[in-house]
């Protein structure tokens, strides 16, 4: 499999907020701005595997900033660290100010997306190499990010999250 970068797996969805998707602040419902990340995610994803893929967390999201009714949207993805048959996906969403055109940082998410074949059995993707500096602080924490994880459920003991025990040594 040929080795990815990041910018590769791009991915820029841009809307309008329209009233239909406001809650009664006329502030865009957080449920549809999870619908938006989940999509943009899952097309990241699937540029990055060109496979299936499916989403099997959310692991972190952040509504930093409410988006107003009439406000443009832009959702980008792009795949931070590609494990076994698994992709972390770290997503930022900016609101466009309609009288200057200046972006903001609303949002962030990290989503994680496994690929699958045609019968939902995950299989392996590319591996990826980040190239700027943003890209690669997201890589080298999407392994403590996903150890974290893993020690949460129950599934790697403490011992084993060798990446978390490094920050307190």
């Amino acid at each position: 499999m040929q080795v990815k970068t990041p910018e590769q797996s791009k991915t820029i969805m841009t809307d309008l907020v329209l009233p239909g998707e406001t809650n009664p602040l006329n502030n865009l419902f957080g449920g549809e701005l999870l619908a938006r990340m989940d999509r943009a995610a899952s097309i990241s994803a699937r540029r990055h595997s060109r496979r299936i893929v499916v989403t099997a967390s959310v692991n972190h999201v952040a509504f930093n900033r409410a988006v107003p009714l009439g406000s443009v949207v832009s959702v980008e993805a792009k795949v931070s660290r590609a494990f076994k048959t698994s992709m972390e996906i770290f997503i930022d969403v900016w609101i466009e100010d309609r009288e200057s055109g200046a972006r903001t940082k609303a949002n962030e998410a990290i989503y994680t997306f496994v690929a699958v074949d045609e019968t939902g059995k995950p299989v392996e993707v590319p591996e990826i190499t980040p190239e700027t500096k943003l890209e690669k602080e997201r890589y080298e924490a999407a392994l403590r990010r996903k150890q974290l994880s893993l020690l949460l459920a129950g599934k790697i003991k403490p011992n084993d999250a060798t990446e978390l025990k490094a920050l307190f040594v």
